[in-house]
């Protein structure tokens, strides 16, 4: 932790309210209780979007990513979201057992407007439903179905400050520690570092869905 003076720490919401001031009438005005037509064209532009819960065990804040059109709007207060495969922690549907509000972040590469939506879940394994997001005859385990409270917009600054979508800005993966050596290190030689980076091309592709 810093070291600071804790007469500068804020605790009080109306010494917050004072230091930021009102919020700007657009910021107001952009969050609707539904999915907004501009809103479901976001969304349905998006190949990756994050979805936070929270739980007894603590947060959660889990990316998903696919095609774009991969969380489906089904209507303007219904979203769905596939399962696809992971590292099977399940911790966002560990924690939707115990806590259905979820917050939902959606990028869309090249654009630098983002947009949030927050609602409640619940986990469905409907057969009709699994059904419609098979992939190569792979269906999701569940499927998210998510009732939408809030949505907006967020606007492009985050982004711009980012740089995020310049390719002069990508690294090359060389320039950071291969995902192997980050778990043999982490966990002090318990997994074989070099043996899951030998395999994780391999596994990625045959494991998508």
């Amino acid at each position: 932790m810093p070291e600071t003076d804790d007469t500068h720490v804020i605790e009080d919401i109306a010494v917050l309210e004072e230091l930021y001031g009102p919020p700007v009438a657009p910021s107001v005005a952009k969050e609707v209780d539904f999915i907004h037509p501009h809103y479901r064209k976001l969304i349905e532009a998006s190949p990756f979007v994050v979805l936070a819960t929270a739980g007894h065990a603590g947060l959660d804040a889990s990316p998903r990513g696919d095609k774009p059109g991969m969380v489906v709007v089904e209507d303007d207060k219904t979203l769905l979201i596939p399962d696809r495969p992971g590292n099977n922690r399940f911790d966002s549907l560990r924690n939707i057992l115990e806590d259905p509000r979820v917050a939902l972040f959606f990028l869309v590469p090249g654009i630098g407007e983002t947009m949030r939506v927050n609602g409640r879940a619940t986990i469905s394994v409907d057969p009709k439903l699994l059904d419609r997001f098979a992939v190569n005859d792979k269906k999701p385990r569940a499927v998210i179905i998510v009732r939408v409270e809030t949505a907006f917009f967020q606007c492009s600054k985050a982004v711009v400050r980012a740089d995020l979508w310049n390719p002069d800005k990508r690294l090359d993966r060389s320039a950071l520690p291969s995902t192997g050596t980050i778990l043999g290190d982490v966990s002090k030689g318990r997994i074989d570092g070099k043996e899951y980076d030998t395999g994780l091309s391999e596994r990625v592709r045959t494991m998508l869905y």
